[in-house]
């Protein structure tokens, strides 16, 4: 299990035209990954995901909040005892053309980490060529035809598999997708995310799955929660059919509305919205931070930061309108009346929260 507890990253720039300026990459994420679970993030480009997955990883550093993985808190560890624990959580890069050495075949990349692997646990390192044609196997890749080619010689679906196989290679428990399709044809996407969905439910590996395609996330997040994040702060979470189908954040609902639509298979959602203005993230912006772009934002949200909250009629009205206003944190609070939306855990941060229908909605459903 993993747990994140106000995770921040902040970077100092520097340059000669744009002058000293600072990125707040995260601003307090938390979430929960349970064993076999999942969680999806989806954002615009530079939200924070990918530095997101690398704190993850153990490849980025983390300014505050804390990372707790099986109830060990790594912060507290030296980094040569964080290793064994960020071991067990795997990356699979978004580019599988740069993912992997040019000069070496499968076999060597497979082989290194199988070999010490085989150390670690005591089993004959003779026995990694076997190790290394299972794994390819258990990833849709023929091994007599695979093993002895270099990158170049694979397509661009074989080059992501590969790249799954070699994060197998050390029994993970947790994998982290970041944009694991994007640069893959589309005709061989279904292939990779079916994949990973298998490998969630034969081996119980858990999956943080990081996206800008609404469509993936739910595929692969199914039954697992999605993170919306702006600007380094989740802004809305929940099981993802619910933020995907009754999106409550007006920068979820204008992402969402950017699917596109199936013409003559779907009907536009008929509550499409889009942000009011282009993001420009040097504008301070002390309230909300999707203020300046928001279609429904009010004279509140530009004085007033708020917070995650439980959605619902009473939680609004009641212990939650007052914590978005003075500004603490309830997420955690026993709100009456909104039962079932602390079963499902649909949180926001908006002070004018509403649910709206956005997605694409099948032929003949909306008047049935």
């Amino acid at each position: 299990m993993i747990q994140a507890r106000g995770i921040t990253r902040t970077y100092q720039t520097h340059g000669s035209f744009t002058g000293d300026r600072t990125v707040h990459a995260l601003r307090g994420v938390d979430f929960t990954l349970p064993d076999g679970g999942a969680v999806s993030f989806i954002g615009e480009s530079g939200c924070g995901k990918t530095t997101l997955g690398k704190i993850l990883t153990g490849l980025e550093t983390f300014d505050g909040g804390e990372l707790v993985v099986d109830g060990v808190e790594l912060s507290k560890l030296r980094p040569r005892q964080r290793e064994k624990y960020f071991r067990r959580i795997q990356m699979i890069h978004q580019d599988p053309y740069s993912a992997l050495n040019p000069t070496r075949t499968v076999e060597a990349t497979l082989g290194d980490p199988l070999r010490m692997r085989a150390k670690e646990t005591g089993a004959p390192v003779s026995a990694w060529r076997e190790r290394a044609a299972e794994l390819l196997t258990l990833v849709g890749l023929e091994p007599a035809a695979v093993l002895p080619k270099y990158p170049h010689q694979l397509s661009g679906g074989q080059r992501q598999r590969v790249v799954i196989a070699r994060a197998l290679t050390v029994d993970p428990t947790v994998l982290i997708a970041d944009e694991a399709v994007s640069m893959i044809d589309v005709s061989m996407r279904l292939g990779i995310l079916s994949l990973l969905r298998d490998l969630r439910a034969r081996l119980g590996i858990s999956l943080v799955f990081i996206t800008h395609d609404v469509a993936t996330a739910r595929y692969v997040g199914d039954g697992g929660e999605l993170h919306v994040i702006y600007r380094g702060e989740v802004v809305e979470r929940g099981l993802t059919d619910e933020v995907i189908l009754s999106p409550v954040h007006p920068y979820t609902q204008c992402l969402l509305s950017a699917v596109p639509v199936m013409r003559g298979l779907e009907e536009p959602g008929p509550d499409r919205t889009a942000p009011t203005a282009a993001l420009d993230e040097r504008t301070p912006t002390p309230g909300c931070l999707f203020q300046p772009r928001c279609p429904f934002a009010g004279a509140q949200c530009a004085e007033t930061h708020p917070v995650l909250v439980p959605f619902g009629a009473d939680a609004v009205g009641t212990d939650a309108a007052e914590a978005n206003v003075t500004g603490a944190d309830v997420t955690g609070a026993d709100v009456t009346g909104a039962d079932a939306t602390e079963e499902s855990g649909h949180v926001h941060a908006c002070f004018y929260p509403e649910s709206r229908r956005v997605v694409g909605v099948e032929v003949g459903a909306a008047s049935a």
